[in-house]
């Protein structure tokens, strides 16, 4: 089994599986290209337009669920600075590996007088709300909304409702405190050694809509592609989507969850959509919101070059 993680865990087997997720969409891609241009000119203006917008506010609110989580270590940090610190390091996860954003935010963190644990922590806790609540999330979007392509894992699906009671703010905090304790970390250094039940509570609200709105997002697409605009394939997607993100995260070595993500998510939306409309919202999906990490990266960049100068002058 070592053997196997220490394959796993290899950079040249991680780079080789971008390299095969990206042969392999080029292929889908070259293969359907005629369908999907024919698809492409079909899409109202507004479905993209819609889906970026929703794609800009999704990675606002996981900024907040992080936010809320630093500012309950003792660390509140303003809005300019947030954007700068989180949206940088969030680049870092296009990098195979699948922790290189957590390690990028414990360096940048360091110029906010972040101590690079905290800023660990922070990422590290972040995260595990948002998958505990992505799992949840998704498991009842497809309860309520169900796909025939997932039929077979709905037995998976039930196994995932009963998640969302570790998102309860003091169920949350012993998960994060035995999680501490396997990991051989050192405790937090809040009031008990773990987080407040309001920071929790908030940060997981934030999680939650973030999904809500990521889904929304898919959902214009999918609309816009021709998907009937009802409830029902809102919260398809929704649950299509969070699910594929929480299912990319878990595939360690795919950066981003790239290919994986797309896989989970067109079978989220089989029965919805023709195959060439599937890959049509796949691949804009992908792309806008490679779009908005970017456009966060470059604010935050911003950000800290002018920081950096109002730094020099006060001297």
């Amino acid at each position: 089994m070592k053997r196997v993680l220490g394959v796993l865990r290899s950079p040249v087997v991680k780079w080789a599986f971008l390299a095969l997720a990206l042969a392999f969409a080029a292929y889908f891609v070259g293969t359907r290209w005629n369908e999907i241009v024919a698809a492409l000119a079909r899409m109202p203006a507004w479905s993209p337009l819609l889906a970026l917008i929703a794609s800009a506010v999704y990675v606002g609110l996981t900024l907040e669920s992080w936010r809320r989580i630093l500012h309950d270590l003792g660390h509140p940090i303003a809005l300019r600075p947030a954007v700068a610190l989180f949206g940088v390091s969030q680049i870092a996860k296009y990098i195979p590996g699948g922790v290189w954003n957590i390690a990028a935010a414990a360096d940048l963190g360091r110029a906010h007088g972040i101590p690079a644990r905290h800023s660990v922590a922070a990422m590290t806790v972040a995260l595990l709300i948002s998958l505990v609540s992505g799992v949840g999330i998704g498991a009842l979007g497809f309860l309520i909304a169900p796909t025939p392509a997932l039929a077979d894992w709905a037995w998976l699906m039930w196994l995932g409702v009963p998640l969302l009671v570790l998102l309860v703010p003091p169920v949350m905090n012993r998960v994060i405190g035995f999680a501490w304790r396997v990991l051989r970390l050192e405790p937090l250094e809040t009031p008990g050694g773990m987080l407040s039940t309001r920071g929790v509570g908030v940060a997981t609200l934030w999680a939650a809509l973030a999904w809500i709105v990521a889904g929304t997002a898919v959902a214009a697409l999918a609309i816009g592609l021709g998907a009937p605009a009802t409830v029902h394939t809102v919260i398809q997607c929704i649950g299509g989507y969070a699910l594929a993100w929480v299912i990319g995260f878990l595939f360690v070595i795919a950066p981003a969850g790239a290919g994986v993500r797309e896989v989970v998510l067109a079978a989220a939306l089989a029965g919805t959509l023709a195959s060439a409309e599937i890959v049509t919202l796949v691949l804009l999906s992908r792309v806008l919101l490679t779009v908005v990490d970017l456009g966060f990266a470059a604010v935050g960049g911003a950000e800290t070059r002018l920081a950096r100068r109002r730094l020099r002058a006060a001297k």
